[in-house]
């Protein structure tokens, strides 16, 4: 195995291509794929689809219920006991959606994502196919959520001691400028800003994008004021982006981690929250 992670406290949650080559066919390894699009063309052998819209109850801007993502974790095949490898394109923003809410469910330390994603598999001229896996019935799993891995609105209002709140969208939504759809523009009153895709290098001669090294991370982390012995709560628009950053700070040891689930699609649009807009004073 060559994982560049492998000095990191939590190395064993990135895996390159070279590992999963050689561990893809173990009985106790499923492989889910987590892109929007073109599974149907070509995808990692035995790879189940997973369309990562169903990880969310969008209505209540939470996270899907339990009994729902049991279901449709059993199609695949998992179980309490498995190992699941998750990748997406490349950029892992929606592998690392998948990888928090399941966390949050208690699989924890039972995920892995592939660094560079299928973009690293494809330029490294692996075998790819276009056959669907068939249904598995063969398991059964019970998931349990964890509260010490979410934020929500109510926690906020009320205050949390030792927290940092960290907005991982980019810098014009942070200020404000830039409020998308939203009634609001701005940030949640103290939060600091560190944007998610800080965590990737820049892509390859081959368009592949891998996560920086964890010094580095480590290193830039603290810089912009994220201090691991605090609660961390990342957020962004609807927790993808915030939950790329979980995973980022999970790779590199941080001990708790919450996200704001609802983020500013709950918090930008209820007239009752407090807001920050930039200030040019």
């Amino acid at each position: 195995m060559t994982d560049q992670h492998s000095s990191n406290i939590n190395g064993h949650l990135l895996v390159d291509s070279e590992w999963l080559e050689e561990h893809k066919n173990h009985k106790d390894i499923i492989l889910l794929d987590a892109r929007a699009k073109n599974y149907e063309i070509s995808h990692i052998p035995s790879a189940y689809w997973l369309n990562v819209k169903e990880l969310k109850e969008h209505t209540k801007k939470t996270i899907v219920h339990k009994e729902k993502l049991e279901n449709l974790l059993e199609g695949f095949g998992i179980t309490n006991e498995s190992t699941i490898v998750i990748y997406d394109e490349g950029s892992n923003v929606l592998a690392t959606r998948a990888f928090y809410v399941l966390e949050y469910y208690g699989l924890r330390d039972q995920l892995k994502l592939l660094n560079g994603g299928f973009a690293v598999w494809i330029a490294e001229g692996y075998e790819v196919s276009s056959n669907l896996p068939s249904p598995r019935t063969e398991g059964s799993i019970s998931l349990t959520a964890n509260p010490f891995l979410i934020t929500s609105k109510e926690d906020l209002q009320d205050g949390l001691q030792n927290a940092i709140l960290l907005d991982t969208r980019n810098i014009l939504e942070y200020t404000g400028e830039d409020k998308r759809a939203n009634r609001r523009g701005g940030r949640i009153p103290g939060a600091i800003h560190k944007e998610w895709s800080d965590a990737l290098q820049e892509a390859d001669e081959n368009g592949v994008t891998r996560f920086k090294n964890p010094s580095a991370l480590t290193k830039e982390f603290l810089e912009a004021g994220v201090q691991p012995s605090k609660t961390i709560i990342p957020y962004c628009q609807s927790n993808q982006r915030g939950a790329h950053t979980y995973f980022v700070l999970r790779l590199i040891g941080y001990p708790d981690i919450r996200p704001y689930e609802g983020s500013w699609d709950e918090w930008g649009n209820d007239e009752f929250t407090e807001i920050e807009l930039f200030s040019k004073s």
